[in-house]
């Protein structure tokens, strides 16, 4: 499918108070047919998501560290969470413990999956994932780990009010990136 075609097909799926706002741009080199060019997405003019330059305004993580030390991402911890690390110490831990411990391994799966998420995005090619989301139900791609077919999802017309307003604390444990279009949408409503 040709560019222009798929381009149209993404944008005639964005949320009515999107439109005209996000755009999807796939600038390409006529002498260059090997290279796919840069893609990215923008929101009111600006460059927010270009996958191939990490000096987005959005935070990319460098390190699983950092991602633990950020303040802006909360990992709830369940009582299934502290009761697996109370079988896996074997003995009398203190309460707080062990939610420090459960707190502490849920947020070190939580950073390699981030991390995984993010490199997948930087090696990823717009337009397979594009035709991806165009061909896959609209749920899969809203429930998927790929941080592109998110952001495709949460600026789509297909999801309601009352679904955006009940995705808020699935999106604590998102991308930075996908969290910046959840709330784009969440303040058009």
């Amino acid at each position: 499918m040709s560019w222009s075609k798929l381009k149209q097909q993404l944008e005639s799926f964005l949320s009515p108070a999107l439109q005209g706002r996000v755009e999807y741009r796939a600038p390409g080199y006529r002498y260059v047919p090997d290279k796919s060019g840069i893609c990215y997405i923008s929101v009111d003019k600006k460059n927010i998501l270009n996958m191939s330059d990490k000096t987005n305004p959005i935070r990319w993580y460098q390190t699983e560290l950092e991602i633990k030390n950020d303040p802006d991402i909360q990992i709830p911890i369940t009582s299934d969470d502290i009761e697996a690390v109370r079988k896996d110490t074997k003995g009398p831990v203190p309460e707080e413990r062990l939610a420090v411990i459960a707190r502490s391994r849920k947020s070190s799966e939580h950073a390699k999956a981030l991390l995984s998420a993010q490199a997948s995005l930087s090696k990823s090619n717009f337009i397979v994932v594009a035709n991806k989301f165009l061909t896959t139900p609209f749920e899969e791609s809203l429930e998927s780990d790929e941080i592109l077919l998110n952001v495709l999802a949460l600026v789509d017309r297909r999801i309601g009010k009352k679904r955006i307003l009940n995705m808020s604390e699935g999106m604590k444990l998102k991308h930075p990136i996908v969290q910046y279009f959840y709330e784009l949408r969440r303040n058009t409503l």
